[in-house]
Formats: structure tokens, C-alpha cells, sequence
């Protein structure tokens, strides 16, 4: 079974990985994205949410001159059966279907499944889910946890990983963190469980966590010696990390609103207004402009009246000559630390 190249991955984010984003981060680095959490129950019972992720992953397969760019989709849950047949609608849209062992969230609280299975009671079910995902889904089957319950032993995550390899796993990533439904985030994740789990798997691993820049990934590849660097929330300000660069903010936000409108109906206006936000206030929350950038763009209602604003307004505020007729190429972006 061939594995998609696993060197550095555009992490499954909330309302965050729709297929437009995806694509900009690999079009500078990512060799593999992932979808957000799906959930099972609703891509067997919600015909709209079926087809509006099935739409995301073929317009974003097929976007670029018809190649396939590479993608995971990531499910949760608890019920082998149902991921499995769930898995069956998406398997052949893919290149990797994820089981989500992370989700530190209420609601994974409340439906016991993400985060909140990685206690040793819940093991023999954890093993079945992938077992039966390996075995009766087409595209290799991987897993994303975070570390055991602080209660286990600090080996038990070791444990854990290579149960769920011998299981079936085709990769583990490992987010070194503890779950935590109040705090996403409980201090720098444990690098030296990232390396003993490398190092007791024959499988490949991914390290999550810890990465602000380039120089970051870097680091991180070196102490945990990891197969592959996973990215989550410093791609939506900067998705050009993995390239090593510092993108111009309007730029590449007219960039992503190309690609949006080359993948009409894919991205909801909710999900491409959130990503622009992310993409000028990384480098310009503390100008003095961006209160009446944010609040101009709570006012726009379509994907022209965003692009509007950065064109007129926001060029404007930050003293910038107007971008020319805009080409989404990278010898066209001007990079800037703005």
C-alpha cells in the first residue's frame, strides 16, 4: 500500500480545512492536507453534508490542471460499523482515511469519542475501530491521538501507539498534549514522547505541535526525528510556513480568494471571511487600522466585497501603491513583514 508523502502536513482544523485552504498551503509546502473531523452519523444521515464534503474533496482534488492534490479525511467516533461505512462514502475522494483521537472539545466529551477514548478501558475499542477501518476500507487507514490521561503511566502512550500500529495503522501522528475540554493547549507538547513513539514503531510518525516557523519544523524534526511535521493553527496565519516565507498579507489573501472562487460553493462565506481575518491579523493586529479592518469586514456579505475591501481600504491604510490585476502565482507575490 503506497503512503502519501507524510513530510509536512496541513493539520485538520475545525471550519478551518476546506478544500480552497488546503490547497494554498500545499500550492507552498504541505505535501499532504487533512479534512476537519467528519462525523460519521451525519455523512450516513444528512444528504446534505455528504455531498457538500464529497463536493469539497472532488473540486479540490481536481483543481489544479487535474491533478490529484493529496488529501486525508479524518472521521471520529466510537462504533467500528458506522466509521467504516461512513468511511465507504469518502474512500474513494482520498488518500488516507484518519481516526480522530484528539478532539478535546465538549461534545467529543459528551459522545466519547476523540480525546476521551484514549483511557486503557476504551483500548480493545480503539484496536477494533482501526482494525475494521484497515481491513474493510480501500485507502490506508492512520490515526491522530494525543498523549494517554495523565493518571496512566508516561509509557502508555508508547503503548498505546504501537497497539494501534499492530492494529492496523498505516501512521500515527501524535499531538503531545494532554486532552483538555477547557484549555486546547496546557503548555509546549512533549517532544520526548513524539521520539519514543518513533522510536518504538516500525510505521511512520508524525509530530504535532510546537511550530510558530520554519525554523520551528526544523527543530522539532530534529528532536523527535520524526517522519513528518504536522502544522495546525500557524498555517492560518501564515500557509506559507513550510516555504519558509512571510507572505505579503493582502496578497495572499487575494490568492486564497482566487482559489475560492475557482471552487465556488466549496468553502462557506463564514469559513473564507474567518481565514482573510486570520491572514491580516497575523502581521497587522497591532496597526492601528485594524479595528476598522475588522470592523469593514464584518460588513461585507460576498467573497467581491472582501476582495474590495483589501483592494481599496486596506491597501489604503497601510500607505501600499493598489495590487495590479491579480495573478495567484508565486513570482507575482511581493513578500513583506508587515
Amino acid at each position: 500500500m503506497t503512503l502519501p508523502d507524510l513530510t509536512y502536513i496541513a493539520a485538520p482544523m475545525v471550519k478551518q480545512s476546506d478544500a480552497p485552504f488546503r490547497l494554498l498551503t500545499q500550492r507552498y509546502g504541505a505535501t499532504l492536507a487533512y479534512t476537519q473531523m467528519l462525523d460519521p452519523h451525519k455523512l450516513l444521515e444528512d444528504r446534505d453534508y455528504l455531498e457538500f464534503h464529497q463536493r469539497d474533496l472532488t473540486l479540490g482534488r481536481g483543481a489544479r490542471r487535474g491533478t490529484a492534490e493529496p488529501v486525508v479525511v479524518q472521521l471520529c467516533g466510537n462504533d467500528p460499523e458506522t466509521i467504516v461505512q461512513a468511511g465507504k462514502k469518502m474512500q474513494g475522494l482520498c488518500d488516507g482515511i484518519d481516526l480522530n483521537l484528539g478532539c478535546p472539545q465538549e461534545h467529543a466529551l459528551e459522545g466519547h469519542y476523540g480525546g476521551y477514548l484514549l483511557a486503557k478501558k476504551d483500548w480493545p475499542l480503539v484496536q477494533s475501530i482501526v482494525s475494521a477501518m484497515s481491513h474493510l476500507l480501500q485507502p490506508p487507514t492512520s490515526v491522530k491521538l494525543r498523549l494517554c490521561p495523565s493518571s496512566s503511566p508516561p509509557s502508555s502512550t508508547v503503548e498505546f501507539a504501537a497497539l494501534l500500529e499492530h492494529a492496523g495503522a498505516s501512521w500515527v501522528t501524535l499531538h503531545a498534549r494532554h486532552v483538555s475540554a477547557k484549555r486546547r493547549r496546557q503548555g509546549a507538547a512533549n517532544l520526548d514522547v513524539v521520539r519514543a513513539v518513533k522510536t518504538a514503531l516500525k510505521v511512520p510518525v508524525v509530530s504535532n505541535g510546537n511550530v510558530r516557523t520554519w525554523e520551528d519544523v526544523q527543530k522539532n524534526k530534529a528532536e523527535t526525528q520524526a517522519d513528518g511535521i504536522m502544522v495546525g493553527e500557524t498555517l492560518l496565519g501564515n500557509p506559507c510556513v513550510f516555504t519558509n516565507v512571510v507572505p505579503d498579507p493582502v496578497r495572499i489573501s487575494l490568492e486564497y480568494l482566487e482559489i475560492c472562487k475557482e471552487l465556488h460553493d466549496v468553502a462557506t462565506y463564514m469559513t473564507i471571511e474567518a481565514h482573510v481575518k486570520h491572514f491580516i491579523e497575523f502581521q497587522c493586529s497591532r496597526r492601528p487600522w485594524y479595528n476598522k479592518f475588522r470592523t469593514a469586514l464584518s460588513s461585507c456579505e460576498e467573497v467581491h466585497d472582501i476582495e474590495h475591501l483589501l483592494r481599496t481600504k486596506v491597501t489604503r491604510w497601510r500607505g501600499k501603491a493598489a495590487p495590479k490585476d491579480y495573478n495567484p502565482c508565486i513570482d507575482d507575490l511581493e513578500y513583506t513583514t508587515d
